[in-house]
């Protein structure tokens, strides 16, 4: 297996386009901080690459070959825990975003994003955080608003100081500026972050914000 350069954020890009495969990895390396280290063409491919070179980030397009997104993001987070997976596809259809969410990737943008947003978004993923792209989910997120839990409570599932966490989480925050907002260490909006993930039986940030939107407990309003 190999180890990569040391620091570089060591990612594989899986897409049945050439063009795009060969286009984004020449731009990403000229980034400094990330390695391309694997190029699949298709899902079954990506899932065989990330077990062999456990990359930090997997970029994963929805329509390919052999295995589509959705199932090569459940069988790479089945195989590799520790792999992020960033959904950059052409597509923003509902059903697709929450597929993806549900089994696991940490992220879903557009394929008419920019470079800088692309990298962007592996540095989050890759630093745990959440990506979703709004332009991408609008939809999804205004149905899941408008669509309560059964009776839109919270007491007994997250508490007070979760929920202001997870707020602040919404709008886009990092530990960070989190932390200085609340007056707390970052050590204890990560403890928060890690509860709230555990309570929801979520794996991320981003299907954390979807859940409280459905069940009422955050609005669109507490988006960015």
């Amino acid at each position: 297996m190999s180890t990569g350069i040391k620091g570089k954020i060591r990612v594989i890009i899986a897409d049945d386009h050439p063009a795009f495969r060969d286009g984004l990895s020449r731009l990403l390396e000229d980034e400094g901080d990330i390695e391309v280290v694997a190029k699949p063409e298709d899902g079954e491919e990506a899932v065989s690459l990330a077990k062999e070179l456990l990359p930090d980030v997997a970029i994963v397009d929805i329509a390919m070959p052999k295995l589509d997104g959705i199932e090569t993001t459940r069988q790479i987070k089945a195989c590799c825990p520790e792999t992020n997976v960033l959904i950059v596809s052409a597509h923003n259809f509902g059903s697709y975003i929450l597929a993806a969410l549900r089994y696991g990737a940490s992220g879903y943008i557009l394929k008419t994003a920019s470079l800088g947003e692309i990298a962007g978004a592996i540095r989050l993923v890759h630093a745990g955080e959440g990506v979703f792209d709004l332009k991408a989910g609008s939809r999804v997120l205004c149905r899941l608003a408008n669509s309560k839990g059964e009776n839109g409570e919270i007491t007994d599932i997250i508490r007070p100081r979760e929920l202001e966490v997870l707020r602040l989480a919404a709008k886009g925050m990092g530990n960070k500026e989190i932390a200085r907002q609340l007056i707390i260490s970052e050590r204890t909006v990560h403890s928060h972050l890690i509860n709230i993930f555990r309570k929801l039986d979520v794996g991320s940030r981003t299907e954390a914000v979807l859940h409280a939107l459905k069940e009422g407990w955050l609005s669109l309003d507490d988006l960015p």
